[in-house]
């Protein structure tokens, strides 16, 4: 088998032992398909992922920057509690139509609120309403915006907050300093205002599997 080939093994042998599908899933996924919305979601064990670690976090407030479908939205939504509140940002009118439908499907609209525009105009709008600080900021939309993206972000959480930057090893080619590339320098410029910023602290994990080679950093809010 080739490398990827063994990366794609390992993935589906992982997902199937510790997150199986089930019918909620695999029809967000469906009707993601056939509204013909790109295959840029999560995994199902980067979806995993994101519950547990919002579990881990005693989320009850989650913020998540770009919606696509609602895959991620839902795994996300299944760790809050009753009376938890999500709120996705997404772009385009079209995919949060979709989402919509899928966060329903799945029994989570009382709790997931989609918002449809261009994140960097709906972020100073939801500063606006001072919510309580989000315990978990998941940020997975255009890339070159990454820096304002993580940079809301921090304005929006308090100390113990957890944000998570999906996509940001780009393949390897976040290591070429002299990118022009806008996705490689979005990512480029939130690693290194995580490595900077005195009230974070953060790390970056690379991984293989379905999606290819990517990661993702994770930054803990220190005040």
């Amino acid at each position: 088998m080739s490398e990827s080939q063994v990366w794609d093994a390992v993935d589906a042998y992982f997902t199937g032992r510790l997150a199986p599908d089930d019918e909620v899933m695999a029809a967000a996924l469906r009707n993601s398909e056939a509204a013909g919305l790109p295959h840029i979601n999560v995994t199902a064990n980067q979806g995993k992922l994101l519950q547990i670690l919002a579990e881990v976090q005693g989320a009850r407030q989650i913020l998540e920057i770009g919606t696509l479908g609602g895959y991620s939205t839902i795994w996300l939504a299944r760790a809050l509690p009753a009376d938890g509140r999500l709120i996705s940002l997404e772009y385009d009118p079209g995919h949060a139509e979709v989402a919509v439908r899928n966060i329903a499907r799945a029994g989570l609209d009382k709790v997931v609120e989609v918002r449809v525009g261009a994140a960097l105009e709906s972020l100073p709008r939801l500063a606006d309403e001072n919510p309580p600080p989000f315990d978990l900021v998941f940020i997975d939309a255009d890339k070159g915006n990454n820096v304002h993206y993580l940079e809301w972000a921090l304005r929006l959480t308090s100390a113990g907050s957890l944000i998570v930057v999906d996509n940001v090893v780009r393949g390897g080619r976040v290591a070429e300093a002299h990118s022009d590339a806008e996705d490689v320098r979005g990512s480029r410029g939130a690693i290194e205002l995580i490595g900077s910023h005195p009230r974070l602290s953060g790390t970056a994990i690379q991984t293989v599997g379905a999606k290819g080679y990517d990661g993702f950093a994770l930054a803990r809010v220190l005040a």
